[in-house]
């Protein structure tokens, strides 16, 4: 990140807001300098601007941090989460730990339920694919006989899951329960497989009829 660019967002993140004459003390710089700035962070997706009229006068355009731009600024996400498997599986002892997984795998897979219920195994094996893609997944998926594989190139938890993988069954219990299929990890990103290969078998097979 451009040094100049990288101040203007800590002082977003600072004061919530700021128009480029607010900005103009701050950085030292002219209006169109400040402007040039902002026109590559709006370009980015980082900030947004909108108009806010004043007394008298124009509308000022107010910039703001985008969703993006925030998520610049470092979190501490996987930190928390670990502390808390690990605290957990002190707690209450590793089954625990997996129906706890099990559980939080039920909430995540909850908002999606009207989009599968009432359907085909094989239909919801398909929509639980596709879903993985809306939640920014990088997947491949085909039937091969009567089963159909899910190919997924990357890890939501993939920091937490590699001092504890007790994450990946919150993987497998998502995928079944959005697909009712019995729901494998054959292959593995933290053991060193191109790909976490979740397998997932329609109860009743003859569901499966593929094209």
């Amino acid at each position: 990140m451009q040094a100049t660019r990288q101040e203007i967002l800590d002082y977003l993140r600072r004061h919530g807001q700021a128009t480029v004459k607010e900005l103009g003390p701050h950085l030292g710089l002219t209006s169109t300098g400040i402007r040039q700035h902002l026109t590559v962070l709006e370009r980015d997706g980082l900030v947004e601007a909108r108009e806010e009229r004043g007394h008298v006068g124009r509308p000022a355009l107010v910039y703001r941090l985008t969703s993006t731009g925030d998520a610049v600024f470092p979190k501490q996400y996987d930190e928390l989460a670990l502390a808390l498997i690990e605290e957990s599986r002190t707690l209450i002892g590793a089954d625990s730990l997996q129906k706890l997984m099990k559980n939080v795998a039920g909430s995540f897979a909850a908002p999606y339920m009207s989009r599968v219920e009432g359907r085909p195994a094989s239909e919801r094996a398909e929509e639980t694919a596709r879903i993985l893609v809306e939640r920014a997944n990088v997947t491949e998926s085909s039937w091969s006989g009567g089963e159909f594989l899910i190919k997924r190139f990357t890890c939501p938890f993939w920091s937490v899951a590699q001092r504890n993988s007790a994450v990946c069954a919150l993987d497998v219990e998502f995928m079944r329960r959005l697909s009712t299929c019995e729901t494998k990890l054959t292959t593995s990103l933290l053991r060193g497989d191109s790909s976490c290969t979740f397998r997932l078998r329609p109860v009743n097979t003859t569901a499966a009829k593929r094209r």
